[in-house]
């Protein structure tokens, strides 16, 4: 019976550890954590957002970073196959809008409970306040780990890294698997906090707008004339800026081009009416209000948090009566309602980032097996690896998926692994 060692009970590590037990492997699970799940106890503000019922080619189509890699892991262990493995294990699972999957109790503890139990089942060795401190490998093959408490060296056949990235690192992501591809002659690419909200310099603007949260907004990040990104969705201001799913999927887009100096945010607060029908809706308005000042007359077309701050911007005299107000000043109405200007600064840091941009480059894995190229027996799963998606439950399936074929690989229970080797 081969000997499998996991290195961290996330996402991908609970998951590896179930396929590796199915695969007839005596396994071993160590999390420094004091109990599994962490981060994914946290994910969703605690609902736990944990894949899409989207087809696999739309799946495929919401990662950013090398979504060619994910093929093999995603068509070996789908979205529906994640459904029906907690609905065996006992979480039922809904589907709500944006195809977004969560627990039916909306609870992340429930998915958690599903993952531990299958883990007990198989006879999974969980040790938790457990950290591995380095690999072992001799002649190109992994041999085993040392635990970093005791030096402890625990022999192994085959070892899955499923440590996690750097975001929330209070829930122990503190980079080790990157430390242990890096020793074992990985290339870590550039890394970046990811689906993380942005920072804005117009600070007393946003500040006047927290809280506001909106729907069905267009936003474009710009640099000169040049649209980096572009989206529809909800957002949120904040004291710092912004954030919203349609924010944190913008921030995965840009970071990098963030490096080279600030972007200018475009917001869109009605982008279904084009500039005549605006118009329209606004001299309507106004007709109806025809009594009312400027300031008092916007109560139907914006929220009223917004109002003093589009008020105060368009440049026209808030006490104006509004039979008063002319072409030329609705205008000016008109250009911050459908191009609210901000200027990003920056990224928030990975205490607020749900996932890690940038990680293992992928060149170096096997993406039929989730193996190294470069050392027999190593296995990479999950946040580790150069591999991020939009919101919406992406990422955790990247999890899911890379962390089974990683787990069934190192068991040897993958027929394509035995063709390649």
């Amino acid at each position: 019976m081969s000997r499998v060692v996991i290195i961290g009970g996330g996402a991908a590590g609970m998951m590896a550890a179930v396929a590796a037990a199915r695969g007839g492997s005596q396994v071993r699970l160590y999390e420094k954590n004091e109990k599994l799940g962490k981060k994914l106890f946290i994910t969703g503000k605690g609902r736990c957002n944990l894949t899409n019922a989207c087809d696999v080619e739309e799946m495929i189509a919401a990662v950013v970073h090398n979504p060619r890699f994910l093929y093999s892991s995603f068509y070996t262990f789908t979205n529906q196959d994640m459904m029906a493995f907690l609905e065996e294990w006992g979480c039922p699972v809904k589907v709500e809008r944006g195809n977004r999957v969560f627990p039916e109790s909306d609870k992340s503890s429930d998915v958690i409970r599903a993952l531990s139990g299958c883990l007990k089942n198989l006879g999974v060795d969980v040790r938790l306040f457990e950290e591995v401190g380095s690999l072992v490998w001799e002649q190109g093959q992994i041999t085993g780990v040392v635990l970093k408490k005791n030096g402890e060296r625990v022999p192994a056949d085959a070892v899955v890294v499923a440590a996690g990235g750097l975001s929330y690192p209070s829930t122990g992501s503190t980079g080790d698997g990157y430390r242990f591809a890096r020793e074992a002659g990985h290339f870590v690419t550039p890394l970046n906090p990811a689906l993380v909200p942005l920072k804005v310099k117009e600070v007393q603007v946003v500040q006047a707008l927290q809280g506001l949260s909106l729907r069905n907004v267009q936003v474009r990040l710009k640099r000169g004339t040049k649209v980096r990104y572009e989206a529809f969705g909800e957002m949120l201001f904040t004291h710092f800026g912004v954030s919203g799913p349609v924010i944190l999927s913008a921030s995965s887009h840009v970071a990098d081009e963030l490096k080279k100096g600030e972007l200018e945010l475009s917001i869109d607060f009605k982008p279904a009416l084009d500039p005549e029908q605006l118009d329209g809706r606004i001299l309507r308005d106004f007709e109806e209000m025809k009594k009312k000042r400027f300031k008092n007359a916007l109560v139907h077309l914006l929220p009223s948090k917004l109002i003093p701050v589009v008020v105060e911007r368009s440049g026209i005299s808030p006490e104006k009566p509004v039979h008063e107000v002319t072409r030329a000043e609705r205008r000016q109405l008109q250009e911050q309602i459908r191009d609210f200007k901000l200027t990003v600064t920056g990224l928030r840091d990975y205490n607020e980032a749900i996932i890690t941009q940038g990680g293992i480059s992928v060149r170096e894995i096997n993406p039929a097996t989730m193996e190294s190229r470069l050392l027999r027996g190593l296995y990479f799963a999950g946040e580790v690896l150069d591999l991020d998606a939009m919101t919406g439950g992406y990422n955790l399936q990247i999890a899911w998926s890379t962390g089974y074929l990683a787990g069934l690989s190192a068991s040897g229970g993958n027929s394509k692994e035995k063709e390649q080797r």
